[in-house]
């Protein structure tokens, strides 16, 4: 289980741009490592677009912001490009990375049972830590209590 002062899970993933990243590139770095459900749906859309507006906030304090979700690459280049995001979006379609920080769980919609990601952010400190967990995010003003976190 995933704790805060832990080691993070290390990960390799594919970006919207088709190269491989792993955290360990992001060695002396803080990371925000957020999870979303999927690409072009309203609230996963909203939290892209205030992690792009506020990411000026982010790269002021040597933040690095990686979105991750289970969309394929191809579609998070559409996504990317459509609401025109700066940040590296991770492609989890096999959730690997969801399942290793324990956000891949039961969900339930409409009566309906299934497996999803459950909205949540990881900042990831410099010695690669986590140093805060927001878990089951709700999108309004969450970056704002991520800036707020890493002050």
């Amino acid at each position: 289980m995933v704790q805060e002062g832990r080691k993070a899970p290390a990960f390799t993933a594919v970006t919207d741009e088709g190269s491989k990243v792993s955290l360990k590139e992001y060695a002396g770095q803080i990371v925000v490592l957020y999870f979303y459900p999927k690409d072009m749906t309203p609230g996963c859309t909203t939290e892209a677009q205030c992690f792009r507006d506020d990411l000026p906030n982010f790269t002021k304090q040597g933040v690095v912001v990686l979105g991750c979700s289970p969309d394929s690459v191809e579609r998070h280049v559409k996504f990317k490009e459509k609401y025109n995001l700066n940040f590296p979006l991770l492609s989890d379609p096999e959730h690997v990375i969801a399942e290793k920080y324990g956000v891949w769980q039961e969900k339930k919609m409409y009566g309906k049972t299934f497996m999803g990601i459950v909205r949540s952010t990881f900042i990831i400190d410099a010695n690669g830590k986590i140093a805060r967990i927001f878990s089951k995010v709700k999108v309004k003003d969450h970056t704002q209590a991520v800036l707020d976190a890493l002050s």
